[in-house]
């Protein structure tokens, strides 16, 4: 049988076989169209299309905290799920959990329709306890994604995984963003939010048609497999356990964050949903450029410089965010503009860095109660963050001070207090970023050498350079 005709590299089709380029088993393809229609799908019910809902029903701060930490809070339930995952599989088992989340998806798109049976805390309730449903089904099936994705993607190609997925998140999420704010328009309507939420299952029903085209992990023998885990045992090693402190301070800081944004930008600052949505679409610009920066630095240089940078960009953003927030910089269209690419920017760096280090710090005995302590123990502080961070804003409410700062008045209020107190954690979480164990990662100062010289980005200062005047 004759030999396939070698590819030409400048040709970048896929294979015939649907594999990837550059040593990605076949199949894998289906990944990034998945990760497309899921976020599609969960960005109508989880993200700020949800917050503003539940903003016109009039939630508190403390339940706009609830609804933002449902999601990583209930991810707990994968410590026991751990227990049945291997035996069932891994494909199997997500696939399982996203086809019931689709379906509490589905129902949500009922609830803005209910206004002529239901008052609004009722209706709210409702909300609340669909939600508890879609994401206890995502939280228990999401047990198998870490260790199904490591067992088909290779270890030297992880990096260019998570940054191409994230690529294909952030652009659908994009998307759905601006089509969020064309329907809610400048006056949202219960209708509206209804399309919002059928759209989502919508999208959830087509992400499962690429789910169930993702080749299964290879089958292990039950009688080969190692013998659990133990905490104590887990927590002896040092990579492991650093890396699960660095999350509990990160979670803590990162939970929320958006939501309160949002909340601010509504409550406060007064602004339509249209343009709240219009302008949080730009955080997705801002993990777009994962692409363009860390494409090839994660696997080259390692995760924990990208950690070290991204923690001290969030301390900067929440030190300007609680200056707008107090009034000491006034919030005009491009500085916001500019805030929101850089938080989407600083959560991409530390959230595509942090799971391929996860990657590498977790062994391959008992690797799903590895990858279950990790992820409970950073989505459970995820989760109680924001509805901690509520209860500081309800108790703050009547709180406003006026400060001089540099000449200038700062407004002691509610969210200015709350974005202060986050760029200490954000501190915290730094300081915990140099002390995490990575032996091939690279320093600093090589990684900012490749984004300067080597990376795409030179082309950007090379423009900049030439047009800009010489004395």
């Amino acid at each position: 049988m004759p030999a396939d005709p070698p590819r030409d590299a400048a040709d970048p089709s896929p294979p015939a076989d649907g594999s990837l380029p550059h040593g990605f088993p076949p199949g894998t393809a289906n990944i990034y169209a998945f990760a497309a229609f899921n976020a599609l799908s969960f960005q109508m019910v989880i993200g700020s299309p949800m917050i503003l809902y539940a903003k016109s029903l009039d939630a508190s701060a403390t339940t706009l905290g609830m609804i933002a930490g449902m999601l990583p809070i209930l991810v707990i339930f994968q410590i026991p799920a751990a227990r049945f995952v291997d035996s069932v599989g891994y494909k199997r088992f997500v696939l399982s959990g996203w086809s019931i989340r689709t379906v509490f998806a589905g129902f949500m798109a009922l609830v803005p329709l209910l206004g002529a049976l239901l008052p609004p805390q009722s209706r709210l309730a409702l909300l609340l306890l669909l939600l508890f449903g879609f994401n206890l089904s995502r939280g228990i099936s999401s047990c198998g994604w870490l260790p199904w994705i490591s067992a088909i993607i290779p270890a030297s190609r992880r990096g260019r995984y998570l940054t191409r997925d994230a690529t294909m998140v952030n652009l659908a999420s994009f998307f759905a963003f601006w089509l969020a704010a064309g329907v809610l328009g400048e006056k949202a309507s219960p209708w509206r939010f209804s399309t919002l939420f059928a759209f989502s299952a919508l999208c959830g029903g087509v992400s499962l048609l690429f789910l169930r085209r993702i080749p299964a992990e290879p089958r292990v023998e039950i009688d080969e497999r190692p013998p659990r885990p133990r905490l104590p045992e887990m927590l002896r090693l040092k990579p492991f356990r650093r890396l699960l402190g660095m999350n509990v301070a990160f979670a803590l800081a990162n939970g929320g964050v958006f939501t309160f944004i949002v909340a601010w930008l509504k409550s406060a600052a007064g602004w339509s949903e249209r343009h709240i949505l219009m302008l949080a679409s730009a955080t997705f610009l801002g993990g777009l450029t994962n692409q363009l920066i860390l494409s090839r630095v994660l696997d080259r240089h390692g995760s924990k410089p990208v950690l070290i940078a991204g923690a001290s960009l969030w301390i900067a953003l929440m030190l300007t965010w609680s200056a707008c927030a107090g009034g000491l910089a006034p919030l005009a269209l491009p500085l916001a503009i500019a805030l929101m690419f850089a938080v989407g920017l600083a959560g991409s760096l530390m959230t595509l860095s942090n799971v391929r280090l996860a990657m590498i710090a977790v062994p391959e005995n008992g690797r799903s109660h590895y990858f279950a302590v990790f992820s409970v123990v950073s989505s459970v502080t995820l989760g109680f963050a924001p509805v901690l961070w509520g209860m500081v804003i309800d108790a703050a409410a009547p709180l406003d001070r006026a400060v001089a700062v540099a000449g200038k008045t700062l407004h002691l209020n509610a969210y200015s207090l709350l974005f202060g107190v986050l760029a200490l954690v954000f501190l915290a979480a730094f300081v915990l970023c140099l002390r995490l164990v990575e032996p091939e990662a690279g320093s600093w100062e090589q990684l900012l050498r490749h984004v300067l010289e080597r990376s795409r980005v030179r082309y950007w200062l090379r423009a900049w350079s030439r047009a800009t005047p010489r004395g």
